[in-house]
């Protein structure tokens, strides 16, 4: 599901938007910690890299790349106790967002 955002009002509005070949290879991995952004974190959460907000989680994660070992149940209260979002779909539909509107010169 994804979530109803901006974005897509913004988008809508610009004249020049580069096409999404110029802005991102499909063939390429995105790091999360360039979805989730310094900028981002520390402005929507009580963190200031994604890192720190990973390791604080309540499982015993040190960095964002050990994130998938943290349940879903856990890191959704934790998400909702330690952000500004309800729950992890909300934090990664925000990311997202941000990421975009970045890439494509939106923020």
């Amino acid at each position: 599901m994804v979530l109803e955002t901006d974005l897509e009002e913004t988008a809508a509005k610009q004249d020049d938007l580069p096409n999404a070949e110029d802005v991102y290879d499909r063939n390429e991995e995105i790091p999360l910690t360039d979805v989730f952004d310094d900028d981002f974190v520390a402005k929507r959460t009580e963190f200031k890299s994604f890192d720190e907000l990973v390791a604080a989680s309540p499982d015993d994660v040190g960095s964002a790349a050990e994130l998938e070992t943290v349940t879903d149940g856990e890191w959704d209260e934790f998400v909702a106790e330690r952000t500004e979002f309800a729950d992890e779909e909300e934090l990664v539909m925000a990311a997202r967002d941000h990421w975009v509107a970045k890439k494509l010169e939106l923020a």
